[in-house]
C-alpha cells in the first residue's frame, strides 16, 4: 500500500549548469553540496537505487543531526523520489531535533529539466500520514525549508561550477 500523502506545498526550484543527475547519485559528491550552507555532512551510507537509502549525519552548531533517504523511484535523467526523515545514527526514524510536531515522513520529488545546457531542478514536498499538529507544523516551516533548500541548491550549483568544466 502507498503512503498516503497529503499536499500543502513545498516547492522551491533552481537552475544549476551542466547535467547534475550524477551529483545527487554518488556519495562523495552528495557530501560535498548536500545540507545548509556551512554544515558539514557525512555520508554514512548511499544506496543510490529504488527502496535504497541514503544515510547521513551532519555537524551544526555543537549538534549531530542524522537524515535518512528512502528512494522510491529513479528515473535516469528526469526524477528523483524519496522519503526523507530525520533518523538516529543506525538509520532509523527520528522526531526533528527542532520540534516534535515537525511530521516524521516527507515525500519529495525532484523534477529535472534540461534546456539550453543549464537544468532546472524542481523540488515538491508533502508530509505523509501526518498529524494535523504535524501538518500545520509543516506549513508554518515552509518559508525556512524553501530559503533552506534555495541555499542548498546554491551549493550544488557551486560544486558543479568546481567540478565540471564547460565549453563556453
Amino acid at each position: 500500500m502507498p503512503p498516503q500523502i497529503t499536499k500543502p506545498p513545498l516547492s522551491v526550484s533552481c537552475k544549476a549548469l551542466g547535467t547534475n543527475f550524477d551529483a545527487f547519485s554518488n556519495a562523495e559528491a552528495i557530501a560535498q553540496w548536500w545540507g545548509p550552507p556551512g554544515v558539514p555532512i557525512t555520508v554514512v551510507k548511499l544506496n543510490f537505487e529504488p527502496n535504497g537509502v541514503f544515510h547521513y549525519k551532519a555537524e551544526m552548531q555543537g549538534q549531530i543531526m542524522w537524515g535518512r533517504f528512502v528512494y522510491r523511484q529513479i528515473k535516469r535523467p528526469d526524477v528523483i523520489e524519496f522519503i526523507s526523515s530525520f533518523s538516529d545514527e543506525n538509520g532509523g526514524i527520528a522526531r526533528a531535533l527542532f520540534s516534535d510536531k515537525f511530521p516524521l515522513e516527507i515525500f519529495n520529488h525532484l523534477d529535472f529539466s534540461e534546456q539550453n545546457e543549464k537544468t532546472t531542478i524542481t523540488l515538491k514536498g508533502y508530509p505523509v500520514n501526518a498529524t494535523e499538529d504535524e501538518m500545520q507544523m509543516f506549513i508554518n516551516a515552509t518559508a525556512g525549508m524553501q530559503q533552506g533548500f534555495a541555499g542548498t541548491f546554491d551549493q550544488l550549483d557551486n560544486y558543479l561550477l568546481k567540478t565540471f568544466v564547460y565549453d563556453r
